[in-house]
């Protein structure tokens, strides 16, 4: 029988009702005729029990802190309780058991809070599956080689479910979020943003690491590498979700090179200027700041000026490795990085001209950019974000592609 994994999220485990949609999801597949792997997140969001931030915040409170292969072992067992949970109710319709992830096989490496996967023993669960089990994972979490728990970061249940249908050889694996699908633009902020019918992986990819949430980097990274075919949709709305896809041309989208908006808040630009001229500048700044921890973005440097973005909450970092130089720096918080992906803008001229006159007609001032073959990113101040994601929506006819079928070569029976 061909083999779905079908991952959901928080929201779609959180109460008794959206556990049943959920159900509902995993049965239709088995009508199909699918055998059904399902990797759930931890229920909810923070407050409520078992959330992971939950779970943070009742072990390192008033003064207790555990971290690392600690840390570890409390987070992994928000999942494995969604896992019961789930497979108690499943077992009033067929046959199901659950499996932490140590137990399904997934194997990492050592970096506890942040793991990798590098390894999936599929036996154990390709037996249950042969045997007519419903097999219920307990996302987020591994195991390393000596048998010490790990987890694999924020959004690390997408990556177990991509994993899981690599060494399964899934048809297709199905993330089950609280959103529709890939959406053109934040829908919070663009109320004419449309479910994209498709989306290539690498365009995927951009997406994620330019601040769109809805699938871990990590798990399309996987996926791609991987031709494993992901679906992204809502367990409570009937609209068929986002194909990811290895295509990267199709007739219906050959006008429109950009398909996302996507953005990322609290950034802070820091602009350096050395003291005095010195052909090591440049590589003992960097080496400072990597030395701090500190992971910058949008770089841009010249002999006068080094200007580079960096997350708000690492500042007090970044502050002190620039204490280590003899240079003057600007700083400026309060930014944003607003990016529009698209593989049909490769080689193509005048992207970068409509982008800077969508903004400039906005109001919007461009206080950095930067580019690569698909995706262009400016820093604009974050009070003007909100027109800035909107004025390039507009501006690239994002709102038609929502009228775009997916094509007929990946079309998905459930």
């Amino acid at each position: 029988m061909p083999i779905v994994i079908q991952k959901f999220g928080g929201s779609s485990v959180a109460t008794p009702a959206s556990r049943e949609i959920a159900i509902s999801r995993v049965l239709h597949a088995r009508q199909e005729g699918y055998s059904v792997v399902v990797v759930v997140s931890a229920m909810g969001r923070m407050g409520d029990p078992y959330a992971t931030d939950t779970l943070i915040s009742l072990v390192n409170n008033d003064g207790a802190c555990l971290k690392g292969r600690d840390l570890d072992l409390v987070l992994a067992c928000g999942e494995i309780i969604s896992a019961g949970v789930f497979t108690a109710k499943l077992r009033q319709h067929c046959k199901a058991i659950m499996l932490t992830g140590r137990q399904a096989g997934i194997v990492t490496d050592r970096v506890h809070g942040d793991a990798r996967i590098v390894n999936v023993h599929p036996d154990r669960v390709q037996q249950l599956l042969a045997d007519g089990y419903v097999v219920v994972v307990a996302g987020f979490q591994g195991a390393c080689a000596d048998g010490e728990i790990t987890t694999l970061g924020r959004g690390g249940s997408d990556t177990t479910a991509v994993a899981l249908g690599v060494a399964l050889g899934a048809e297709v694996v199905e993330i089950y979020t609280d959103v529709a699908g890939i959406m053109t633009a934040d829908p919070r902020i663009v109320p004419e943003a449309k479910v994209l019918a498709f989306v290539d992986y690498q365009e995927m990819l951009q997406m994620a690491y330019e601040g769109a949430k809805v699938v871990h980097s990590r798990a399309v990274e996987m996926a791609m590498h991987n031709n494993t075919r992901l679906v992204v949709r809502s367990p409570a709305n009937e609209h068929t979700g986002t194909v990811i896809t290895t295509a990267t041309s199709y007739e219906g989208r050959r006008s429109y090179p950009v398909v996302s908006v996507a953005y990322r808040v609290d950034l802070v630009q820091i602009v350096v200027q050395p003291q005095i001229a010195d052909a090591s500048f440049d590589c003992r700044l960097f080496n400072a700041l990597a030395e701090h921890g500190v992971s910058v973005d949008l770089i841009n440097v010249s002999p006068k000026n080094k200007t580079f973005v960096v997350d708000a909450h690492l500042l007090g970092r970044a502050q002190s490795a620039l204490d280590q130089l003899p240079a003057e720096r600007k700083i400026r918080a309060g930014c944003s990085k607003v990016s529009v992906v698209g593989v049909g803008m490769r080689g193509l001229p005048g992207i970068m001209s409509t982008v800077c006159r969508s903004l400039y007609e906005a109001g919007v001032e461009i206080l950095q950019t930067s580019d690569s073959h698909m995706t262009i990113s400016c820093l604009v101040d974050q009070s003007q974000l909100v027109t800035a994601v909107n004025a390039l929506h507009q501006e690239f006819r994002l709102a038609e592609l929502g009228s775009i079928a997916e094509p007929a070569l990946v079309t998905s029976k459930s």
